[in-house]
């Protein structure tokens, strides 16, 4: 039986499926059909049901629940470790309502954890993950959400912490995505 396989290309998931998309494991008969994509296409393209199997963000599994089951294992839960928002600027957190924020998309968890804690702060445009350190270095943007490994290395940009998504006590537990299967 071959699957369609959907993941990003962040480190985790290029070596979580390694081995199974390259035939290193027995995969019992299952053969995979994958491709890489930015965690915001993979959560549209469930909304279409156009993936057996996928990473998609908690958001945006509320929207494809009717058609994708989560398996019991593959999520990405870290303790302290969500989602950054990050500015060139010092900027003061009750600033950030007129504040024009770069998101990697709509339905990430990144998104709907910001949402939560400033449901003001309405000026955001989306950008792919990658792209947001330089959206807030160019001027693009005053402030950015920023997801996969530029948590680990924004401030070697000279780009300041203003909130860590999954440490306050405002905020949802830290989350990102998790795995689902297509009914």
């Amino acid at each position: 039986m071959k699957l369609t396989l959907g993941f990003s290309p962040c480190p985790n998931d290029t070596f979580i499926f390694d081995a199974m998309v390259h035939a290193r494991i027995d995969t019992e008969g299952l053969e995979f059909d994958y491709f890489l994509a930015d965690v915001e296409e993979l959560n549209r393209k469930t909304f279409a049901s156009e993936v057996d199997i996928t990473k998609m963000s908690y958001h945006a599994y509320a929207y494809a629940a009717e058609n994708y089951l989560i398996l019991d294992a593959g999520s990405a839960l870290g303790h302290r470790n969500g989602p950054l928002l990050i500015s060139k600027q010092i900027i003061e957190p009750s600033e950030l309502t007129g504040s024009r924020i770069a998101i990697p998309g709509k339905y990430t968890t990144a998104n709907l954890l910001f949402s939560i804690a400033w449901p003001k702060a309405k000026n955001r445009t989306e950008y792919l993950f990658s792209e947001i350190e330089d959206a807030i270095l160019n001027g693009e943007v005053d402030a950015g959400l920023i997801i996969h490994e530029t948590r680990f290395t924004y401030e070697k940009k000279g780009l300041h912490k203003i909130a860590d998504m999954g440490s306050t006590g405002k905020i949802l537990p830290d989350c990102q995505f998790h795995w689902a299967l297509l009914l």
